[in-house]
């Protein structure tokens, strides 16, 4: 097998239903393993990988080795692989907090090992990842991790000591965002419109707000400003959002991610 999962929940579904709609990988080159039958059962349908209950198999069988499953079962699942993981497997770990250090440590010798943050917009393709590897993967072996990463979204490398921030500005912000969405629903409902219709409103204009920085290259605050008509409705709820310290509270809620982050 060329890629293997051990854990196969939401994301590495999303890595998975990527690469292959990507053509990066077919079905058949792909085996993912996990504890709950029913995350096997629904991956073997909907994908059409190959799935077992039996971590070291995917281990021993995979070029290219995900670790997919939450922070605090990575030590367990790496004592229970770690005897099958050879010097030319590539192992590409998604937990928050687990270091390239800490992970050479439990790994107990050398191991070609990619971090990476990923977040939940991958499963609609519109993911960013950040990477970033240890000293035994060479410069072509993490860039054809970065393509497998492309297959659902973005990705950029980075140095490690960025990784908690990157679980604060996009591990972890979709769900500000969603709350931003179901906030501004809510209150167009409380004004007369239907929920369903207010979602789409809401949705719509946080995904073209989103385009514009990124397409235009103008600085957020200049988009901001140009939507802020002197006297105007805009301005207005600027200031109200200044007021009940709507930048402030997503500044803390950050620094809080990135100190949890740093703990795990």
């Amino acid at each position: 097998m060329k890629l293997g999962f051990i854990g196969c929940g939401n994301m590495a579904s999303a890595i998975m239903g990527g690469v292959i709609r990507n053509g990066i990988f077919r079905p058949e080159e792909i085996i993912g393993a996990d504890s709950y039958q029913a995350a096997l059962d629904k991956a073997a349908e909907t994908l059409g990988i190959q799935v077992t209950t039996d971590n070291r198999k995917v281990a021993e069988e995979s070029e290219v080795l995900v670790l997919s499953v939450k922070p605090q079962f990575y030590e367990a699942v790496i004592a229970q692989i770690r005897s099958v993981v050879d010097e030319n497997k590539i192992v590409i770990t998604i937990a928050p907090g687990k270091t390239l250090e800490w992970l050479g440590q439990k790994f107990e010798k050398p191991v070609k090992i990619v971090r990476t943050m990923p977040n939940t917009p991958a499963l609609v393709g519109e993911g960013i990842t950040a990477a970033c590897a240890n000293i035994q993967v060479s410069e072509e072996e993490l860039e054809y991790v970065c393509s497998i990463l492309r297959g659902f979204g973005e990705v950029e490398v980075i140095p490690e000591h960025l990784m908690d921030v990157v679980v604060s500005v996009s591990g972890s912000s979709p769900a500000y965002v969603f709350m931003m969405i179901e906030a501004m629903a809510d209150a167009a409902v409380a004004d007369g419109m239907a929920r369903a219709q207010a979602y789409r409103f809401a949705s719509q204009a946080v995904l073209g707000s989103a385009k514009m920085v990124l397409e235009t290259g103008k600085h957020p605050g200049e988009l901001k400003d140009m939507v802020c008509s002197p006297g105007g409705t805009t301005i207005e709820a600027v200031r109200v959002l200044e007021e009940k310290g709507f930048r402030s509270s997503l500044f803390e809620a950050m620094k809080a991610c990135a100190k949890k982050a740093r703990e795990m």
